[in-house]
């Protein structure tokens, strides 16, 4: 599983990184940086909500 965050979306509202910090962090300016590689199995539901915790729809987890 990879995560994939559109950067022209993201507004910086940390929603992802609030509900998923152990998959999402931030970077210096408050926007979203996606887990680097592949999410572990164990990560996957926390991949998921952080994405749905998005208000603009910019994270896709495939």
């Amino acid at each position: 599983m990879k995560i994939t965050i559109d950067t022209s979306k993201c507004s910086g509202h940390a929603r992802c990184w609030a509900t998923s910090p152990d998959v999402f962090e931030l970077d210096d300016d408050g926007y979203a940086v996606a887990y680097d590689g592949e999410v572990p199995a164990e990560l996957a539901t926390a991949a998921r909500e952080g994405a749905l915790a998005c208000p603009e729809r910019a994270i896709a987890v495939e």
